[in-house]
């Protein structure tokens, strides 16, 4: 037991009179607001983390005295006045903190040098598509036309569970989807890469499918559209301190309320008696429990390894045995190349620019799924990124989680020695685009899909779980809003995460809002939330110790 909890929950057996216990597993943004929600809600909290830091996938590495922001690349809820920002208002996400907006979502740049930009600014986006190929003009201000719409409309349904919604609610859903009904109806129906397909212009039937980066193949034009949209309030921005930062400011703002984290513990199993749920069992045999467990993990690791596979329905059957297995399911996995280099970046560059590439570039990166990179110039996101007089880049793309996890598994010189074979393809590829920036870089640090599930457990690698838009977002839909984010024949256990509530860290902290708004009927309590008072500047600081990532334990002192 820590000694700041008083909580006894090494006892079967609550002590009558005190709060209700809840054990959380995952101290993810999802596990993290779990457990604000349910200390404001008056219940008694532990979370258990098999890692040494909180944020899950949400997070950074030091290396050289550069800091590696793993991350975000905009966040909805940033702009005050909605309930998306309210809902990071409540976790303390944002206290203290500046928010760095851009004024262009991506740039695209093709192989020969010609580049689209795609500002935020419905006026200034169609001027300058219309500068790059006048022939495509009426696809141009049709888009533009429905940017403007969607920037007029504020739809963000983060703050009651869907089963839990009242008739007002509803109704306030209704009177702002059905003026616009025919506008959401046509661009969600509307595959990005078949508009994309009707430009004259080949590099703007390119870059349009990448204006999230990279193409997360079979997207609608409406994420397009809503982010852009967001965006340009400025409600899709970047926190001051980035990843790490925001899972900090959420961790601080749980311990404040009373809640306790313990650290490098993994979990082995959830503890089952007559179908409920009763608590954990560590690696090291160690057992906690409570009245309630929320596992805020890996989906496939919580169905089929905590329970072992022994609560499964028609909807986790369909995900796991049907869906998991078909293409483009699961959000594609994702190498990250960042670059420390002395100095400061050029004054004209984006903030984020895909390059296309050509057959010859993109015949030597290794795993790419399509053939492009991505360059971030993250200095410019927040301060404290890179030491004085230095810079940071951040370099990703799409790749096959397969390939790094067989090179892992079967070759581990191998696999060193494909990571280099990154790192020389990006320090190659920055100096071409970029005369004698190769001579100054200090450091060039490569993850691959492998790193990500080696600490995290995300199956596949994937970042973002199941891909938005694909057969499973129905499926994990149902699971919030029918299944009440439960297995069937089990009690007394929640499940919340990207893995049922789909991508996307507004998303991920709405269902740690939604689990314990479930779980106050069940344990009889009252659902409470407010907004964090906390006004302190925020500093670098406060992120802690940051461990490089090739140092990073394996080991777990509390499951070991």
């Amino acid at each position: 037991m820590a000694d700041d909890d008083p909580t006894d929950w090494t006892s079967r057996e609550r002590v009558p009179g005190t709060p209700p216990r809840v054990i959380v597993v995952g101290a993810g943004v999802a596990g993290l607001s779990t457990g604000v929600y349910a200390q404001m809600s008056g219940a008694r909290t532990r979370i258990f983390e098999k890692h040494v830091l909180p944020g899950g996938c949400c997070t950074a590495w030091s290396r050289d005295g550069y800091l590696f922001d793993y991350c975000i690349e905009w966040l909805i809820g940033t702009a005050p006045g909605n309930d998306a920002h309210r809902v990071w208002s409540e976790l303390g996400a944002l206290d203290g903190k500046t928010v760095t907006n851009f004024e262009l979502f991506n740039k695209v740049e093709d192989a020969s040098g010609r580049s689209v930009t795609f500002y935020n600014d419905p006026d200034r986006l169609e001027a300058h598509l219309l500068e790059v190929s006048p022939a495509d003009a009426p696809l141009i201000r049709a888009f533009t036309r429905d940017l403007r719409r969607f920037i007029d409309i504020e739809l963000y349904p983060f703050l009651t569970a869907p089963a839990l919604r009242t008739v007002r609610e509803r109704a306030q859903t209704l009177r702002t989807v059905l003026p616009a009904f025919r506008l959401f109806w046509r661009t969600a129906a509307t595959p990005m890469h078949v508009f994309a397909d009707r430009f004259q212009d080949p590099l703007l039937r390119k870059a349009f499918r990448n204006i999230f980066f990279q193409d997360p193949e079979g997207f609608p034009m409406l994420p397009y559209l809503f982010n852009m949209a967001a965006a340009h309030h400025g409600n899709a921005g970047f926190p001051q301190g980035g990843s790490l930062g925001l899972a900090r400011s959420v961790e601080e703002r749980y311990k404040s309320l009373g809640g306790t984290i313990t650290y490098r513990a993994r979990t082995e199993r959830i503890l089952i008696e007559d179908d409920r749920a009763i608590g954990i069992e560590l690696r090291n045999g160690k057992r906690y429990f409570a009245e309630h467990v929320v596992s805020a993990c890996d989906g496939h690791t919580t169905v089929y390894g905590l329970l072992g596979g022994r609560y499964t329905g028609p909807r986790i059957d369909k995900l796991y045995t049907d869906l998991l297995h078909r293409p483009g399911t699961l959000f594609p996995a994702v190498v990250s190349a960042f670059v420390g280099l002395r100095g400061d970046l050029e004054p004209d560059e984006a903030h984020s620019t895909t390059h296309l590439l050509g057959p010859d570039d993109a015949a030597h990166l290794p795993g790419a799924l399509q053939d492009s990179i991505v360059v971030q110039a993250r200095s410019r996101y927040s301060g404290g990124f890179a030491p004085p007089g230095h810079s940071v880049l951040h370099c990703t793309y799409f790749s096959d989680y397969a390939h790094w996890k067989d090179l892992r598994t079967r070759d581990r010189k191998e696999y060193r020695r494909r990571k280099r074979e990154v790192a020389h393809f990006v320090r190659d590829f920055l100096e071409r685009r970029t005369p004698g920036i190769a001579e100054r870089i200090d450091v060039v640090e490569v993850a691959t899909p492998a790193t990500t599930h080696r600490y995290t457990g995300n199956l596949g690698g994937s970042i973002l779980a199941w891909k938005a838009f694909s057969d499973a977002d129905d499926v994990a839909a149902r699971l919030v809003g029918k299944d009440r984010m439960r297995l069937p024949g089990l009690s007394g256990f929640s499940m919340a995460g990207q893995w049922v509530g789909m991508g996307g860290l507004i998303r991920a902290a709405s269902t740690g809002r939604f689990a314990v708004q479930y779980l106050c009927q069940e344990l009889g309590l009252e659902f409470r939330a407010w907004e964090s008072k906390g006004a302190e500047p925020w500093h670098p600081g406060k992120l802690g110790h940051l461990p490089q990532l090739d140092r990073w334990s394996a080991r777990e002192s509390e499951g070991s």
